[in-house]
This record gives C-alpha cells, structure tokens and sequence, in this order.
C-alpha cells in the first residue's frame, strides 16, 4: 500500500522541513516538496503536525524470560513502539540471566517473532561465565 503524507514538518538533523513524504509498504520511498499522486496513494493531509526521528533506548529491562508478569518482549516494545522507540537493547536481569550463548540466541528468537521494534540484547558478565564471555567476538 502507498501512502502520501502531505505537508509534514519533518524534524531532522537539527532542522525542520516542510515536505511531502511517499510510503510503500511501510518504507519511506521519497521525501520531496511535492509529491503528486499518480495512482492509489491514500493521501494523508498532515498539516501542523510533526515528523520525528525514532528513539533508541539502550537500557531496558523486559524481564522476559521469567518474569513475564512485569513485562515481555511483546507487551513492552509495544509501548515502545507507541511512544516512539523504534529501537532498544534489553539488559541481561531476566531469570535467568542472560549469560550464556545459548541465553542470548534464546532472546533472539523470541524477539523475532514477537518485538514490534529493532532490538538487540546485552550480554551479562559475571565472575563464573569467561569461557561465555570469550565465545561473544565469534558470533
């Protein structure tokens, strides 16, 4: 599906613009002063409002796996997403840690069939998993 937003103030790089933007399936395809529709576009009049970069947040804590009650990979990238994260990296205090390889392919897996966002997920040290620690500049 295309989508025109016309007449965005869009905020980049320390300045504002004031453009049109071309979406096709869910990617910006063109950012220009005008575009003219040529075919099925939705067109979206979005005067007034902004256009922001997404955020990145490189310190959140899911809790998933083991602690799903207070928050999974699916509920909190969600509200992520809404609130304009589009990125994240999760800290390893789940239960159990995220301190093995293994762990950490776990996270994963799970992310990619349930994160609304980008994701990646820190490693844990800790004084008994060097041999793990060693194994992170090969993957």
């Amino acid at each position: 599906m295309k989508i025109i937003l016309q007449n965005a103030n869009i905020v980049n790089e320390g300045k504002i613009s004031k453009n049109d933007l071309l979406i096709n399936d869910d990617i910006i395809e063109k950012i220009s002063d005008n575009i003219i529709p040529i075919g099925n576009e939705k067109l979206i009049d979005i005067k007034g409002c902004f256009l922001l970069p997404g955020i990145i947040d490189d310190q959140v804590h899911f809790r998933e796996p083991g602690l799903t009650h207070k928050g999974s990979i699916y509920s909190e990238s969600k509200a992520a997403v809404a609130g304009g994260i589009t990125s994240f990296f999760e800290m390893p205090n789940t239960n159990p840690q995220t301190t093995t390889i293994q762990k950490l392919n776990q996270k994963f897996e799970t992310a990619s069939k349930n994160s609304f966002a980008n994701y990646s997920f820190m490693f844990g040290g800790t004084n008994k998993n060097f041999s793990e620690i060693k194994k992170i500049e090969f993957l």
